[in-house]
């Protein structure tokens, strides 16, 4: 499907009234995304609903919500899609998630958690969730994902020993990914310090702050606000040369130094796989949590060349993919 065909499918799609959809006698999957619209995740779902045979329009209806980056709406976006009885909701994040279980205890979801499904009360167990509530656990946030980018980044800079860490503050795994972060650098014989920004001002007063303490490798935690400011993250640390690791790869291919973490594609296909599931009559609790299996190391070499940082040749030999 050509890009031009699937945002006209998606827009045209949510233009349609509930009731026609329910003449229709199609089943409604609800999705409901904390962020600004993003037509390649939605792409994904799509895709992953088509594995298991449902195209939408054709035998199943999408509803899809937008919070915008404004996390007060999520409770309202998900009472709305439960009070239209959908089959199940698609919540590709910790904070859409939770909204939606907040709303029902019956309604089947299907979540996309960053970090720890478990600490952040999504679900009891991995295996055998219960309840209304399965997904996929990306693992991009804790879970040893930071002790990975960590040790990168020493990789990347051997005798570094001031590390920072850049968060949102109201992220509910935070203890954790800043305690493993903690102790990562430590374990190198390095500290870690804190920095939080909410705001594109904020952003701008964090590397300010980072380079007059002269941190000289950070890790930036993967966040919904900040899926929307790769460029902004990206140009600024470029600015105050400051070596940076990311989560995704689109903030690699924006100007960002280095990126490691799972395939992104592949886990809201996942999300989409797992709403087919349920459609087809599997209960979300006998679903185990899904964890990632592919994941990305990719270095951008010419913003490399722009700090002024040598990539040792053993790194670059064990990446993914080197944007050159």
């Amino acid at each position: 499907m050509k890009r031009r065909d699937f945002i006209s499918l998606v827009s045209s799609a949510a233009a349609w009234p509930i009731t026609a959809r329910g003449q229709a006698g199609l089943p409604v999957v609800g999705y409901l995304n904390s962020g600004l619209p993003q037509h390649a995740e939605l792409l994904a779902f799509h895709k992953g609903l088509g594995e298991l045979g449902y195209v939408d329009g054709r035998n199943v209806a999408i509803e899809a919500r937008w919070a915008n980056n404004e996390l007060s709406r999520l409770p309202e976006l998900a009472g709305d899609l439960v009070r239209r009885r959908v089959a199940v909701v698609a919540a590709p994040s910790i904070t859409s998630a939770l909204a939606v279980k907040a709303a029902t205890s019956t309604t089947p979801i299907v979540f996309l958690a960053g970090g720890d499904a478990i600490e952040v009360g999504l679900v009891t167990s991995l295996s055998r969730p219960g309840g209304n509530v399965t997904g996929i656990n990306s693992m991009n946030i804790g879970l040893g994902l930071g002790a990975k980018r960590i040790g990168l980044l020493h990789e990347l800079l051997p005798h570094a020993t001031r590390f920072g860490l850049l968060l949102q503050s109201n992220v509910r795994s935070a203890p954790s990914n800043i305690e493993e972060a903690r102790a990562a650098a430590a374990a190198i014989g390095g500290t870690l310090e804190t920095f939080y920004a909410n705001t594109n001002r904020e952003i701008e007063a964090a590397f300010a702050d980072l380079a007059g303490k002269q941190i000289e490798a950070l890790m930036v935690s993967p966040a919904v606000l900040y899926n929307d400011r790769r460029a902004q993250l990206a140009t600024s640390a470029a600015r105050y040369a400051i070596s940076t690791m990311f989560g995704d790869r689109r903030d690699a291919e924006v100007g960002g130094l280095m990126r490691y973490g799972p395939n992104w594609t592949d886990l809201n296909r996942q999300v989409g796989v797992y709403a087919g599931r349920i459609l087809k009559g599997e209960k979300p609790g006998d679903l185990p949590v899904a964890q990632p299996t592919k994941f990305e190391f990719i270095i951008n070499a010419q913003t490399a060349r722009l700090i002024g940082v040598e990539v040792p040749p053993s790194l670059l030999a064990a990446a993914d993919e080197v944007i050159e």
